[in-house]
């Protein structure tokens, strides 16, 4: 097993991890809340370290990243357990798997970067479930994917501590946050766990010069409150700044919350216009195939700069990183260095 970073030896042979926010005391032979995280001996131990139940090539628009390398490839990796407990979870075959039972290969970080060397990607993601409880894997693997040139993108649901995370800040350059509801009520009860840490973690790594996207997941009946929407909206605009993009995606029944229906398509294209009116310059749609505010515009004219359909990305009136039209520049990054 691989010892764990971030946790401290308390009496009585506990540990108190400090990876995440729940940061949870663990007893002698007990997990933390991910499931992954186990103290044995007195010695808090990464249970999933090199080992993974997922491995793909995706388009980077599929985490969602439309600002982040557009048009490349991210090799992407995901292994099981979650520190939320989310009912409308569209992983919880992985998220909430455990250890024990499931079939996992062992990848070592130097056979990863190696990989995703040989698959023409520009960026490794930890996705699928979340990366933060995979601390100590991606920190390595990551700090070697630097070196070779290669971004790296934590796909998270941003409740990490700020000692975790300005420990993966050398390494990581793309921050795809979830900013599930601006409710802590939706986070305790469909969650499990709190709004603020969330926030405090998102400024944080926009602060340690991370690219961030957020990511809404309109859930009817829940969070898709106009007043909420907006008030969401606001935050990012004055703490993460109007260029951020936004994406708002559409909710399709799954797992515990298969009793509510899908967005309606309206809903989404409302809150799009409205974030637009609050000063986002960069606002767009998600599972929503063919719908145009799944494109970018130039904020100041309107050309069509980048169109997508599906996952293929079509570059038009963009010259580099201005647009050819009105010589608006786009913030996106082309290059990681």
């Amino acid at each position: 097993m691989h010892e764990a970073l971030q946790f401290t030896r308390i009496e009585n042979g506990g540990v108190k991890c400090s990876l995440c926010a729940h940061r949870c005391t663990i007893n002698d032979g007990k997990r933390g809340i991910c499931g992954v995280r186990m103290n044995v001996g007195g010695t808090l131990f990464a249970g999933t370290y090199g080992k993974i139940s997922a491995e793909a090539v995706d388009p980077i628009e599929k985490k969602p990243l439309f600002h982040y390398l557009p048009g490349s490839l991210s090799y992407s990796l995901g292994t099981v357990g979650c520190n939320f407990r989310c009912e409308h979870c569209q992983n919880y075959h992985i998220s909430k798997a455990g250890i024990e039972g499931s079939s996992l290969m062992e990848l070592s970080p130097e056979e990863g970067v190696a990989r995703a060397l040989d698959s023409g990607s520009r960026s490794i993601s930890w996705t699928y479930n979340e990366p933060a409880i995979w601390h100590e894997y991606p920190l390595a693997m990551g700090t070697l994917a630097r070196k070779h040139g290669l971004g790296t993108v934590y796909v998270t649901n941003g409740y990490v501590t700020e000692e975790a995370l300005r420990e993966l800040a050398p390494m990581l350059t793309a921050y795809r946050v979830d900013l599930k509801a601006f409710s802590d009520d939706f986070y305790r009860k469909v969650c499990g766990g709190h709004l603020q840490p969330v926030l405090d973690s998102t400024v944080l790594a926009r602060e340690l010069g991370m690219h961030i996207e957020t990511v809404t997941l309109v859930i009817p009946g829940l969070n898709d409150a106009m007043h909420e929407i907006e008030a969401l909206i606001r935050w990012v605009v004055e703490n993460l700044g109007p260029d951020t993009p936004m994406h708002f995606s559409r909710f399709h029944p799954d797992y515990k919350m298969r009793d509510r229906p899908a967005t309606p398509v309206a809903v989404l294209e409302k809150i799009y216009r409205r974030a637009r009116e609050l000063g986002v310059r960069f606002p767009y749609l998600g599972n929503v195939p063919g719908n145009k505010y799944e494109n970018t515009y130039c904020p100041e004219c309107g050309a069509l700069l980048i169109e997508r359909s599906g996952y293929a990305t079509f570059f038009r009136a963009l010259a580099g990183n201005v647009c050819s039209r009105c010589k608006t520049v786009i913030p996106y990054v082309s290059d990681i260095g």
